[in-house]
């Protein structure tokens, strides 16, 4: 019995001649049932070829279901993995050239990132840890290209930013901000907030238009008005739009002329959120945003970035040193150590139960709350190898306790022990 329920007593040849007919007829009785026939004669008929109608309906059923099942395979083995991602990077390496002499020749190079692969999901926060030095920075300057990376992949909505240039990159930057660490020196002392805010609408062509409410409105009424007169509509617009931001970043609206050495240190953090909103991205870049800042403004800018992100849907690629910060803010962590990922996983999975043991002492060096709790201190041995020249084999294992011979020739890779939980590390389980 054949598919479709057509029976057949010859054996299953591709050379056979009578299968050869017999797949010539199933094409004749196909075209003659749907071909319409010039002459004006009556079809015909799919039983004088030999097959009933009952016969010939499961055999199309039969195709027609093979021909769905081949398409929908095609398209989810093709279908691409970043297309459900915001954000892919692929093999990032950043390598800073070390110079020597009176020629500058290039002697070695300094690898601040090498190798490193994540994604973020729309809306999603995922937190970054590491010791100072490893790297954390330059990945994140290297995604929104102010560093140009060595080598690999930045997909953003699945185009390659580390390919572009011009006006396709300043198009696509738009979408990917922003928060610099240090509040005091990433605002310039000479503009008033005003103008640090808008230059960011200035760059993009936002401040020539105006607000959404009254573009909507302006759609149904004349256009084509003079230079002279539009000039100070655009005027207007820009600063009604300054102060929506800063309306929306908890600041007064008057302080928008003001300069930034008139602020505190929390105000002007806010001033940078504000100006990183300004043109409405998909993704921040938050550059321990919260590290200069005391404990109670701390909790005033985390919970600001958290309310954004659920009015406005932003994914956040989180920043910092302080591990309570990032379990508070963050879905899922990744620890860097030397410029590689050495493990990322769910936030609280990572600081409940960590794998590597590099993530092990860093959670243990976190104080705790409760006096009766004890935490047993591991403390790491030796510096932080030179990124000039690290170590073969694992880059932990100078420092691992409980490194073993095959750490200092193999390299691990980053694995998945469980189910979203990646550990680059031989000895994790």
């Amino acid at each position: 019995m054949q598919p479709g329920g057509l029976a057949s007593s010859e054996p299953r040849n591709r050379s056979s001649p009578n299968r050869r007919e017999n797949v010539y007829k199933h094409q004749l009785a196909v075209n003659t049932a749907f071909r319409p026939n010039p002459t004006g004669e009556s079809p015909v008929l799919p039983g004088a070829l030999g097959y009933s109608s009952c016969e010939l309906s499961a055999f199309l059923n039969w195709r027609f279901a093979a021909i769905r099942i081949a398409l929908l395979t095609s398209f989810i083995l093709n279908f691409p993995e970043s297309m459900s991602a915001l954000l892919e990077v692929q093999n990032l390496k950043v390598h800073f050239p070390v110079k020597h002499g009176v020629f500058s020749r290039v002697r070695a190079h300094v690898k601040a990132v090498d190798d490193v692969s994540f994604s973020v999901a729309p809306g999603e926060t995922l937190g970054l840890v590491g010791e100072s030095g490893c790297g954390k920075t330059t990945l994140g300057r290297a995604i929104v290209r102010l560093v140009e990376p060595t080598a690999g992949s930045v997909l953003f909505e699945g185009e390659d930013l580390a390919r572009m240039s011009g006006a396709t990159l300043r198009a696509r930057r738009r979408k990917l901000q922003m928060i610099f660490q240090d509040p005091y020196g990433s605002l310039n002392p000479r503009m008033t907030i005003e103008d640090v805010i808008g230059e960011a609408l200035d760059i993009h062509g936002l401040a020539h238009s105006e607000s959404r409410k009254q573009k909507a409105e302006s759609r149904n009424s004349q256009s084509l008005l003079t230079s002279a007169a539009t000039r100070p509509e655009k005027k207007s617009a820009r600063r009604a739009r300054v102060a929506e931001l800063l309306a929306a970043v908890g600041l007064d609206v008057a302080y928008a002329q003001r300069y930034p050495h008139e602020f505190s240190g929390g105000q002007r953090q806010r001033i940078g959120i504000a100006r990183a909103l300004a043109v409405e991205p998909k993704l921040i870049v938050c550059d321990e945003p919260v590290s200069a800042l005391d404990v109670s403004v701390q909790a005033q800018i985390i919970n600001l970035l958290q309310d954004l992100q659920q009015e406005r849907g932003i994914a956040y690629l989180f920043i910092a040193h302080d591990l309570a910060v990032v379990e508070h803010i963050s879905q899922r962590v990744m620890v860097m150590y030397l410029g590689k990922v050495v493990e990322l996983a769910e936030a609280k999975t990572l600081l409940r139960a960590p794998k590597h043991p590099y993530t092990q002492a860093l959670i243990s060096a976190v104080p705790e709350v409760d006096p009766d709790t004890k935490r047993k201190r591991i403390v790491l041995a030796g510096d932080v190898p030179s990124p000039i020249h690290p170590p073969p084999g694992c880059p932990f294992h100078p420092r691992c306790p409980i490194a073993e011979a095959r750490c200092q020739t193999e390299v691990p890779g980053l694995r998945e022990v469980t189910a979203g939980h990646w550990v680059s590390c031989h000895l994790a389980k």
